[in-house]
């Protein structure tokens, strides 16, 4: 049998969310790289917000779908902080999109992940975590704070919740899908 693969990015800020959701929808139990946050980190690591993160991704979060017998989506989820940027392009390249998790509670931690997916003409969701609750601002709020184009989907999930982050990802493949040439 000859499988086809999809290649999917989650992104986002430090402690938005991406290693709950890899690991909410994945079949498989995730390979995660979470280290324990430690003294060296202060500084270098911006936990306002989120004081009581006690762990962060490294490399990498990986977690796998069958679609069907033969398409399997593979789930990639990034690390948060600046320093590990360099890995990117690597998780990036071959993905037929992003989900980009927002956290309201950070939404400028948001903007390196928006940005990096808009220069390279990535498909990407905006996908706002209600991980902590309802969020205080609106769709047209959050657009303009990122300054999200009309083409880009914005769409609401709660990286736990297994059905939430499966839409996000149903929302991502129906927006790559339209971006695709005619005829493909």
């Amino acid at each position: 049998m000859d499988r086809k693969s999809v290649k999917v990015v989650v992104a986002g800020g430090f402690g938005a969310g991406k290693t709950t959701l890899v690991g909410s929808v994945s079949e498989i139990p995730p390979l995660t790289t979470e280290e324990v946050l430690t003294r060296a980190s202060v500084g270098v690591d911006d936990v306002t917000g989120v004081e009581s993160k006690t762990s962060t991704t490294v490399a990498l979060d990986f977690g796998r779908i069958t679609i069907t017998p033969d398409t399997v989506l593979y789930l990639f989820g990034t690390p948060g902080q600046d320093r590990f940027w360099f890995i990117w392009d690597e998780l990036a390249r071959g993905a037929v999109g992003a989900i980009v998790l927002i956290d309201t509670r950070r939404l400028e931690a948001s903007f390196p992940a928006v940005d990096y997916f808009e220069r390279r003409g990535i498909p990407f969701v905006a996908a706002v975590n209600r991980f902590f609750g309802d969020c205080p601002y609106s769709e047209e709020e959050i657009r303009s704070a990122l300054e999200l184009g009309p083409s880009v989907p914005l769409v609401w999930c709660d990286a736990r919740d297994r059905s939430s982050s499966k839409q996000a990802l149903i929302g991502l493949v129906r927006h790559a899908l339209t971006r695709l040439p005619v005829g493909s």
